[in-house]
């Protein structure tokens, strides 16, 4: 008997993105063939000005492609209008980024929480408890971002990227702008979180050594996927 393999968490088929500049179209994304594998924890690396943060929101649905194909969790983006878009991302893909993008008059609780009413969900300060609680910060629901430092803030941001349980999760420099202990602690806190959840994981980083803990690295370059291998950590 043949058993097919499941559908990619993520597949970028000759995805291409042209933008209007000053000076003319720029091509940011120039022919990206990509596909990830449900539950997968993927590193994107490359310098500055590569595509790495644009192929993020693509994959996000910010983004429409020029052209090419986009197919997550096993939805065609081309199938969804804009509001399709938003509903499929609210359900099925969280972000983490450099920025916190936390709401400042809302406290820890009620920022991890408006996701999940945005879901419909009549638990959804019970879910958020319980996510602020696995992520150390049981004590702070109450506190406000102003009130918190920057690695709590992205704690924060992580209860909430996670509560809703999404099939994916894209995280772009999460550690950006946290000092190397705390970025670690992020780190660590994200990974366990991966695992624990089974979330598809989209990471892009500078750090080689970080990307190197991913299953998974590829190398954007010029808005081209440069290179691509298993990571140490596989092998």
């Amino acid at each position: 008997m043949t058993i097919s393999n499941p559908v990619p968490a993520i597949t970028l088929d000759s995805v291409h993105l042209t933008l209007d500049g000053p000076a003319g179209p720029v091509n940011i994304l120039r022919g990206v063939d990509l596909t990830v594998p449900q539950g997968m924890a993927l590193g994107v690396v490359g310098p500055s000005g590569s595509g790495k943060t644009t192929m993020i929101m693509i994959i996000a649905g910010l983004e429409r492609v020029s052209s090419g194909r986009v197919t997550v969790a096993g939805t065609d983006y081309a199938s969804l209008n804009e509001d399709g878009l938003a509903l499929f991302r609210r359900d099925n893909v969280g972000i983490v980024f450099q920025q916190f993008h936390l709401i400042p008059t809302m406290t820890a609780l009620e920022n991890v929480a408006v996701p999940l009413e945005f879901a419909g969900r009549t638990d959804a300060f019970d879910r958020a408890e319980a996510q602020l609680k696995r992520v150390g910060l049981g004590h702070r629901m109450g506190h406000y971002p102003g009130q918190l430092s920057g690695g709590e803030q992205q704690r924060v941001a992580l209860a909430r990227a996670f509560a809703v349980e999404p099939k994916i999760l894209l995280a772009d420099e999460p550690t950006g702008n946290l000092d190397g202990g705390t970025g670690q602690q992020i780190i660590e806190l994200l990974f366990e979180l991966h695992d624990h959840h089974k979330t598809t994981l989209v990471l892009i980083t500078h750090d080689l050594k970080l990307a190197g803990r991913c299953d998974r690295v590829v190398r954007i370059a010029d808005g081209l996927i440069a290179g691509e291998g298993l990571s140490k950590a596989a092998e």
